[in-house]
């Protein structure tokens, strides 16, 4: 297993001065020529895990975008599901999300039952991760799936008292994210906030398009994701400047 999943997945792990970035893929965004493309680039661009998931799952298979990528690159594959039907047994980890800045029960806890067992059977390392969807200026695929306003972008308080109860409620990372396409990242200020805030891993991710606003974020995140920006064929060259930015950020 990847050492980073390792101290991820264990509670007791710290931020460090080490920074990651992963790449997001959506199996229905892209074909499986592509899939092969964004593997080979991650691998030589200095990528260190490739996150897989989607809001909406609803015309590939998981499993068989995950066995693409393995085939193709040596990085880790993490799974970031949409909701429970986003399980495969070869990926390398799961994160176990509960979805905090929602009010709806489903994705509080509804999902994460439904798909505890099953996570059990195929001993799927998992790494419980609180789930923060932050205002983005336009509404996103997962706050229309989970009828779910996202924290406001202008309120850091709120954002840091959120990550707050995820470290409290045992939760080992926390994702800030500003949905899948998203038209603003999170904020540096929030990134910030929570940073000083909480002990344990911090992730964020949406709507970052350049190695300048990736660079920003991962001064305070330990982990920096990023998906839709990448789709495009023609920005597969920029991955090393991204992966750049990210592991220069102190």
């Amino acid at each position: 297993m990847n050492e980073f999943i390792k101290k991820i997945s264990s509670p007791f792990f710290v931020h460090n001065e080490e920074k990651y970035f992963w790449l997001l893929v959506d199996p229905d965004r892209v074909s499986s020529d592509e899939l092969i493309s964004l593997a080979d680039s991650a691998q030589k661009s200095g990528v260190d895990a490739i996150l897989v998931g989607s809001s909406i799952l609803m015309q590939k298979s998981l499993e068989n975008a995950i066995s693409v990528l393995k085939e193709n690159c040596e990085l880790p594959v993490i799974i970031f599901p949409g909701g429970r039907g986003q399980i495969a047994s070869n990926a390398d980890a799961i994160l176990f999300l509960t979805f905090l800045s929602s009010r709806n029960p489903r994705w509080l806890v509804d999902e994460q039952v439904l798909a505890a067992n099953t996570i059990r059977e195929i001993k799927m390392p998992v790494i419980p991760t609180g789930y923060l969807l932050v205002e983005s200026g336009e509404l996103t695929s997962v706050s229309f799936f989970s009828t779910t306003p996202p924290l406001p972008r202008n309120k850091p308080d709120i954002a840091v008292a959120h990550a707050l109860a995820a470290q409290f409620m045992g939760m080992h990372a926390v994702f800030l994210e500003g949905g899948s396409g998203a038209k603003n990242p999170v904020p540096v200020e929030i990134v910030e906030e929570v940073a000083k805030n909480i002990e344990i891993p911090l992730i964020v991710g949406g709507g970052i398009r350049s190695p300048k606003e990736a660079e920003s974020r991962a001064k305070f995140a330990d982990v920096v994701v990023i998906g839709n920006f990448f789709e495009k064929y023609e920005n597969l060259s920029m991955l090393k400047d991204f992966a750049d930015a990210i592991h220069s950020a102190r």
